[in-house]
């Protein structure tokens, strides 16, 4: 086995995203003998005492081609409406791909409001953990037919990150037309085996967004930063290689690995930082980022530099260091203008200013670190 691909084997929660590249025919809608492919793979996985989440791009291309369109709709409208007429026979597709192999999925349509409310967050997972105890094979896909352009996930690469926590994941697999992250990206040539962190210098190897689907490797290589740094291993590899799934569960050279940056975050702070949506910034001084970073403390007013955006007590905003980096991210205590007029001073004058309540402005508890 490759170094770092080792611990792939021990992998139980899989998060499989297919992209619209591979899953959708050459003459458009959505290609039955991939998909067939697939659920032997899956039910492979399955034998080994895994389970699988997969994420699936296609049912805009599904819905263009029934209803006679030969390109995707650019306007919102007209895409929702693709979508809605795509949804069932992409569902469709992957039953009677499944249901050979004994296997039943179900789907399960999100918007990011879905996964950013707390509340409608573990209620999902309640669903998902429903799911696995039945047998079933969640397909997952964002509710296009009613998110709009303010709370659209943008790509389903994004989606198949904040799946993760929602599943309480390993690994995610993002499977689409490339061997791999290139090092020659225009040539597809020279494929980068293993990431140890996705630096500025790999972000740029990504080029730009693709031309199929809303994806692209930009937003594959987004994807991998998200989850590697929540403890998420990633692999980015080609959905048509032969089976491609076991082999790069048993650790074969097989495209591009990204090493998770940490331990596992436990499934609430997992939440925190990945899927939570950012309310604020608060900005502190080097010695308040050193003592969360380094000390493991909470964040008090006194290390407070400036409040940006409006915000409520209770909502999550992102901790940045004086040259506006983003270190950290957690729960507000406070609301933003209560935090403008006690950023800076000591416990004892933000008592005197806003009464009782914690002096911690976020509390370690309620926080994520990424250093």
């Amino acid at each position: 086995m490759i170094r770092g691909r080792a611990r792939l084997s021990q992998a139980r929660r899989l998060v499989v995203k297919i992209g619209s590249s591979i899953i959708v025919a050459p003459g458009g809608g959505v290609d039955r003998a991939f998909l067939r492919g697939l659920a032997r793979q899956v039910g492979v996985l399955r034998e080994q005492g895994r389970q699988v989440v997969v994420v699936s791009s296609g049912a805009i291309a599904a819905g263009t081609q029934r209803m006679g369109r030969k390109r995707a709709p650019t306007a919102l409208a007209w895409s929702q409406a693709a979508a809605a007429v795509g949804q069932s026979l992409l569902m469709d597709a992957y039953a009677a791909a499944f249901g050979p192999e004994g296997m039943c999925v179900a789907q399960v349509l999100l918007t990011r409001a879905d996964l950013g409310d707390r509340a409608r967050f573990v209620n999902a997972l309640n669903t998902m953990e429903a799911l696995f105890s039945f047998g079933a094979v969640p397909i997952v896909n964002e509710n296009d037919t009613v998110a709009v352009e303010e709370i659209t996930f943008g790509d389903n690469d994004t989606l198949a990150a904040l799946v993760c926590p929602l599943v309480r994941a390993d690994l995610l697999i993002l499977l689409s037309d490339v061997d791999g992250l290139y090092r020659d990206l225009a040539r597809r040539k020279d494929v980068i085996w293993e990431v140890g962190e996705v630096t500025p210098e790999i972000e740029a190897l990504a080029g730009a967004a693709g031309q199929m689907g809303r994806g692209g490797m930009r937003s594959k290589v987004n994807a991998a930063r998200l989850a590697v740094r929540s403890g998420v291993a990633v692999l980015l590899a080609h959905g048509r290689a032969p089976s491609v799934l076991p082999r790069l569960l048993g650790g074969e050279r097989l495209g591009t690995y990204f090493r998770p940056l940490r331990s596992k975050l436990e499934g609430r702070k997992q939440w925190l930082g990945l899927v939570g949506e950012v309310r604020g910034r608060l900005v502190v001084n080097e010695g308040a980022r050193r003592r969360v970073v380094q000390d493991g403390k909470s964040l008090l007013a006194v290390g407070l530099s400036a409040v940006e955006g409006d915000f409520q007590g209770r909502e999550m905003v992102a901790l940045v260091g004086p040259e506006g980096e983003e270190f950290a991210r957690g729960i507000a205590n406070y609301d933003s203008e209560s935090l403008r007029r006690v950023q800076g001073l000591r416990s004892a004058e933000r008592r005197r200013i806003l009464g009782e309540g914690p002096d911690e402005v976020v509390h370690r508890d309620n926080m994520v670190v990424w250093g």
